[in-house]
């Protein structure tokens, strides 16, 4: 039988072991997409699904924010800086956005002394890297003790608001304020001030802050303000549930100084607390965001060290986890470009 398969083979042409040699060739293993390596394509991956991720934050953000007509004025929310800097809108953000900028730029070259299996390079130009992401975070630690701690904003509270129409502040006593700076617009922001009656009390006397700088019209206002409290022998801690009503503003039971105004239609109200979303949505998304911002950082510190240990000199790959962490660094960079256009432009 034997005999006879050999001899039909032979007969008819048939060669197995040429068989046998084109099967391997056809199925020795897949290819690599685009001529990338397994980790690179599962980075893609990841990448990919991190971006339908925040995109839907981003979205469900923004349907928010042009379904309410008094969502927070970034100009306003925005508008400090460390070292006592006041009334300079997104400078302090722009700054933190630079650092991340740059940081992507050094990443690049990273890469590329990678590339070049410049080990030295390499080291370098991620230690670049890592001094920017960190600098991006302590700006944002910043950014988030100032919201917190100083403007009262939480997830659950939001002092920002929106003049949703035109109106003039009144004084302390409940008479219309002639003061230039105290009428204003729809659309404009204004921000509810917390009453620290330990910090203030009657004011400087002289129309300045003590320091020789003359006070805002709101300045003075919430001078009087807290001048007209400190007489009333409050316990803060205890406010009514419904808060407390005087002439010029309310003070609400956790302590908020809201000012009353006289809109077009001619009836005094108090500021309104802005949408509770905005505070949770900021918090989350800049979170989210940070946190991958963090994690970048502690993965970098990890590759660097490799690096500066020589595991990736023997692999001769041109340092492919250094192009697979920039691949994840510059994604942190870009979703950022839109958490900015989201939260402070728009």
């Amino acid at each position: 039988m034997a005999h006879d398969t050999a001899v039909h083979d032979e007969v008819h042409g048939h060669d197995h072991s040429h068989g046998n040699e084109t099967n391997k060739e056809l199925w020795g293993g897949g290819k690599e997409p685009f001529k990338a390596s397994y980790g690179k394509l599962m980075m893609w991956y990841f990448l990919l699904s991190d971006a339908f991720t925040f995109a839907g934050f981003l979205i469900a953000y923004g349907a928010l924010r042009f379904s309410s007509p008094s969502w927070p004025v970034p100009d306003y929310v925005f508008s400090t800086a460390p070292f006592g800097i006041h009334n300079a809108p997104l400078i302090f953000v722009t700054f933190m956005s630079f650092l991340l900028i740059i940081s992507s730029v050094t990443m690049v070259r990273a890469v590329q002394e990678g590339a070049r299996e410049n080990q030295r390079g390499v080291v370098f130009w991620m230690l670049l890297t890592i001094v920017g992401g960190a600098g991006f975070l302590g700006c944002q630690a910043w950014e988030w003790n100032n919201l917190i701690g100083k403007e009262c904003m939480t997830v659950t509270r939001n002092p920002f608001g929106t003049h949703i129409t035109n109106g003039t502040y009144l004084n302390v006593d409940g008479t219309p304020s002639s003061d230039a700076d105290d009428k204003f617009k729809a659309g404009g922001g204004f921000l509810i001030h917390r009453a620290h009656l330990g910090d203030h009390g009657g004011g400087h006397g002289h129309g300045d802050d003590g320091h020789g700088h003359e006070l805002t019209a709101e300045e003075k206002f919430l001078e009087a303000a807290h001048a007209s409290l400190s007489t009333q022998n409050l316990d803060m801690d205890n406010l009514p549930e419904t808060g407390m009503d005087f002439p010029g503003f309310h003070l609400n039971n956790e302590g908020f100084i809201q000012r009353k105004f006289i809109g077009d239609n001619g009836v005094a109200e108090a500021q309104a607390f802005g949408p509770k979303s905005f505070g949770a949505l900021f918090f989350f998304i800049t979170g989210f965001h940070g946190f991958h911002v963090l994690s970048g950082v502690v993965f970098l510190i990890i590759i660097m060290l490799n690096a500066a240990g020589g595991i990736y000199v023997a692999r001769k790959n041109g340092y492919e986890m250094v192009e697979k962490i920039g691949l994840y660094w510059h994604f942190v960079d870009l979703v950022w470009v839109f958490v900015f256009l989201v939260f402070y432009l728009l």
